[in-house]
């Protein structure tokens, strides 16, 4: 029996990469994987031997590369990870995310459409394309309330304005050219092998280091996080069973400040690896200037994909958390290959 075949986009990313992982650990899925291998990009984040995994270089908005490999490996299935996702670096460069987020997936779309358009009427109507994005798209929240499915988009970045955009561009083909695509929102990952500019594990990595723990403001912004383990097997839930045209949120419910998750991660490395001087790893807790246009509050109602589809997250955060500041202890190599690049734990998102 001939293996389901995927195309992933963006699979050496933190989140793509888990979900490969994922999928070859089944032992039924062959995973046809583009990445173009730009700084998050890391092929130590992935299988290097098996058999079912196709790696290839190269980018969501090369039309020739993606029509070939749409054309040799036919694809069931599309998933989109395929993103500039840091809020930070689309205020130092907004550029490369219109370019990436919005004009790549784009073509991306134009590419897997007429791809689409040849298939027989079983393998037509059994296709999907899966575009993964965020919850920023829909703005900053006050203290109370969720966003829905429904909640009116209020991007606030420049990446959120991006992903905002190719959702758009999502829904306009499948309306505009019957594509069979599906769109989750997610709310913020953490976990293993997530590269080192976002929150956790800049935290973690500088807290073993030493070295200052910069929060931005006051450190009261809220955001629920959602360990990617959980985030992998929602999307494969939504591949399965969700209705082709809809999106689903996808969150852990787990709604943390900054500086609760800060001061968690310094508890834990405490135990692991205590400063010399006696003190906790929450004295090199350093307060820094707002990050501009920082959203306040973002909380994901998971109610649709929870009795729609059957999801709801496995993993604990005190447990995840504790899981994710181990494997980051423990793998000081992969950590050591990511560092040696260009970013260097350095403060991003200043604007000119």
């Amino acid at each position: 029996m001939a293996l389901k075949t995927i195309l992933i986009t963006g699979g050496a990313g933190f989140i793509g990469s888990c979900h490969v992982r994922m999928l070859l650990s089944q032992g039924d899925v062959k995973v046809v994987n583009l990445d173009n291998l730009t700084y998050a990009g890391n092929l130590d984040s992935l299988p290097s031997n098996d058999k079912n995994h196709v790696f290839v270089q190269g980018d969501i908005g090369d039309s020739e590369l993606v029509r070939g490999l749409l054309a040799k490996h036919k694809p069931e299935a599309v998933i989109n990870f395929a993103a500039e996702s840091h809020v930070d670096r689309s205020i130092d460069g907004p550029i490369a995310f219109v370019e990436t987020n919005v004009l790549s997936t784009v073509r991306l779309l134009k590419e897997v459409t007429e791809h689409w358009d040849t298939l027989t009427a079983p393998a037509k109507d059994g296709f999907r394309f899966l575009h993964v994005s965020t919850d920023e798209v829909y703005g900053s929240l006050g203290e109370q309330g969720m966003f829905t499915e429904t909640t009116s988009y209020s991007p606030r970045s420049p990446y959120s304005a991006s992903k905002a955009a190719s959702d758009h561009f999502i829904n306009a083909w499948h309306h505009t050219y019957g594509l069979p695509i599906l769109l989750t929102n997610c709310s913020n990952n953490y976990g293993p092998y997530q590269f080192p500019e976002k929150l956790i594990p800049l935290m973690i990595l500088n807290a073993l280091d030493g070295k200052k723990l910069p929060l931005y403001g006051d450190g009261l912004n809220v955001r629920d996080w959602l360990f990617v383990q959980d985030h992998c097997e929602a999307i494969s839930v939504v591949l399965e069973k969700g209705i082709v045209g809809e999106c689903y949120n996808i969150g852990g419910n787990t709604e943390k400040t900054n500086r609760e998750i800060v001061q968690t991660i310094c508890s834990i490395v405490d135990s692991i690896s205590p400063l010399a001087n006696g003190q906790s790893h929450e004295s090199l807790i350093e307060f820094v200037k707002d990050r501009p246009g920082h959203d306040r509050r973002y909380a994901v109602d998971t109610t649709k994909i929870r009795t729609e589809l059957g999801w709801h997250p496995r993993f604990q955060f005190a447990d995840a958390i504790h899981d994710t500041v181990t494997w980051y202890v423990e793998n000081p190599q992969w950590v050591g290959r990511v560092q040696s690049g260009e970013y260097q734990q350095q403060r991003l998102g200043l604007g000119s």
